[in-house]
């Protein structure tokens, strides 16, 4: 494990937002949704694909809150903008066990 600074870490923009749109993501080349995540007034809405089709349905994610990656650069995966990176744990079998917080958050709050 590769050991980063304090100051590194303060760069990382892990905050809280809260999934308002789930789609089918059909054109993705692993099963996976594109979701539209509230950020609150200072972030926005911002888009992700996230390869989590295994454990969630759309209805088990749909205003559910998660804690995203939100200041790396745009990344295009296939026909979809991912503005964030979504984040979560990969079990033995590589399903994703998203990152929550335990206790409602309210939007755009950053995880230090």
């Amino acid at each position: 494990m590769e050991e980063i600074s304090w100051k590194d870490f303060e760069k990382i923009e892990l905050r809280v937002g809260t999934i308002i749109n789930v789609q089918d993501f059909p054109e993705a080349r692993k099963p996976a949704y594109k979701l539209f995540i509230d950020f609150g007034n200072e972030i926005g809405i911002k888009k992700s694909s996230a390869q989590i089709t295994d454990l969630y349905s759309k209805k088990d994610l749909l205003n559910k809150q998660i804690i995203a990656v939100v200041n790396f650069p745009p990344k295009q995966i296939g026909t979809f903008m991912s503005e964030c990176l979504v984040t979560g744990f990969v079990q033995e079998n590589k399903n994703v066990v998203l990152a929550v917080p335990d206790k409602k958050v309210k939007n755009g709050t950053k995880l230090f």
